[in-house]
């Protein structure tokens, strides 16, 4: 028995994966990591495979990044962890002050927790707490958009509407309200900004058909992630914050995926020109490391809360490892990284080279749509293209096109039918092209009956 084999034959005798069906690896092999460098996974074998996902979306940097693990080393050898209540650090507070100096205006307080679902628990509790704290205990609704997902806890499933996620909690959770999505699939370009105004006019028939009763929106910023990498215009970023000015209704970003860097832009919001009241950070914020997230809100909000110790004004919210030192620190050395070269205009060309690399699959007939914002393309495949036949995503060709390219040397996560690229930015040429291949012979192999 090799090492691989004999990694996969103990992982299966004890550990439960995360979004998986296990009974799939009865004939679906795990693919066993002993150890990573740049976009590069190495299996117990040496076999090496391009972490076209981020592994989870999560690496900036690459992995084994020798600036954020040295930062991590050396905080370790001064300042593990340190309870944050009644208690302060100064990598915590180096980190709030840089994620202050870098998201949009009127973002100045800082909330750590550990993951990015706890992150949008805690902006739903903080949005619903203002509005208590300032005297509009009606305001208890809040509103998402269709094909949404923001995480798998409770609170978090509940503003999402992936019901491959959420149906079996149903009973569990709150009902929000569902606003149709502006995702632009198959749309000409040329048509975005219109059908997002369209989809703002639905948004604003909820919230008059709701007044009073709306404590916040949340939506993920340009590009629903986990809902297939559907995408829409910067337009409804900016018609959506006049609606919620309008109507005195919180807006949450939710920038966990999408945000530092992915979408072009620091943050997808700043291309909207808005400031959300709330803005949930989590996933590449300490470069892939460890977890941690954070939420920023505004002075206003901090505000309603700060009183005189009452225990139903005050925000009472915590987990053991809030504002962790090893966490910060990873993330101010990733976030140094941003200050060391120009990411953004590196991005660019990477991206550039990224759509060129699937550019022939433009014509053809299994493709539904090419779509791409920043470092995040997507090829979504379908069975004909005009008119539109989308395939049954119980017949699982992704699985294909995700077997296909492992035996190429390359890790792909595909999504239902749609097959995405969303690698760190350390990447070259080279190996996007690697990706490019095993991605297109797979999608033809997934599409030939």
């Amino acid at each position: 028995m090799d090492k691989n084999e004999a990694l996969r034959q103990r992982d299966l005798a004890v550990l439960w994966h995360p979004t998986t069906q296990m009974k799939d690896h009865e004939w679906l092999p795990l693919l066993p990591v002993s150890s990573g460098n740049g976009v590069w996974l190495k299996d117990m074998q040496g076999k090496r495979y391009i972490d076209a996902i981020s592994s989870w979306w999560v690496n900036l940097f690459g992995h084994a990044n020798p600036h954020i693990s040295g930062a991590v080393a050396e905080q370790a050898q001064c300042l593990e962890h340190v309870i944050l209540a009644g208690v302060t650090h100064e990598p915590a507070v180096r980190l709030a002050e840089k994620l202050v100096d870098i998201t949009p205006p009127g973002l100045e307080r800082v909330f750590f927790a550990d993951s990015g679902a706890s992150a949008v628990e805690i902006s739903l509790k903080m949005s619903f707490h203002y509005w208590r704290n300032t005297g509009d205990e009606g305001r208890t609704r809040f509103v998402t958009l269709s094909n949404s997902y923001h995480g798998d806890t409770l609170g978090a499933l509940s503003v999402g509407d992936a019901g491959l996620f959420k149906s079996a909690y149903e009973p569990l959770l709150m009902e929000p309200l569902v606003a149709p999505s502006p995702d632009c699939f198959a749309l000409p370009r040329s048509e975005w900004d219109r059908h997002a105004e369209n989809k703002l006019a639905d948004m604003r028939e909820i919230f008059a058909r709701h007044e009073g009763e709306i404590c916040a929106v949340i939506i993920e910023p340009l590009v629903q992630c986990a809902g297939g990498m559907r995408m829409y215009p910067a337009s409804y970023l900016s018609g959506l914050r006049s609606l919620c000015d309008e109507y005195n209704i919180h807006l949450i970003a939710d920038e966990i995926a999408v945000g530092f860097a992915r979408t072009g832009s620091m943050f997808a919001c700043e291309q909207g020109g808005i400031s959300p009241d709330f803005m949930c950070v989590s996933k590449g914020l300490t470069g892939g490391y460890l977890p941690m997230s954070a939420v920023l809100t505004s002075e206003q909000v901090y505000t309603a809360f700060y009183a005189e110790y009452t225990t139903l004004r005050g925000f009472l919210h915590s987990h053991s490892y809030t504002g962790n030192a090893l966490a910060c620190a990873a993330a101010l050395a990733t976030l140094e990284l941003f200050e060391q070269r120009d990411v953004l205009a590196d991005n660019r060309r990477l991206a550039r080279l990224m759509l060129e690399s699937v550019s022939e699959l433009q014509d053809d007939e299994h493709i539904g749509d090419i779509r791409q914002t920043g470092m995040i393309l997507a090829v979504e495949m379908v069975a004909q293209r005009e008119p539109m036949i989308q395939y049954d995503w119980k017949e699982r060709r992704g699985m294909k096109v995700y077997q296909h390219a492992l035996q190429q040397g390359v890790l792909l996560r595909p999504i239902g039918n749609t097959v995405y690229f969303m690698p760190p930015y350390v990447i070259n040429p080279d190996e996007i092209g690697l990706i490019a291949s095993a991605a297109i012979d797979g999608i033809r192999l997934a599409t030939a009956d």
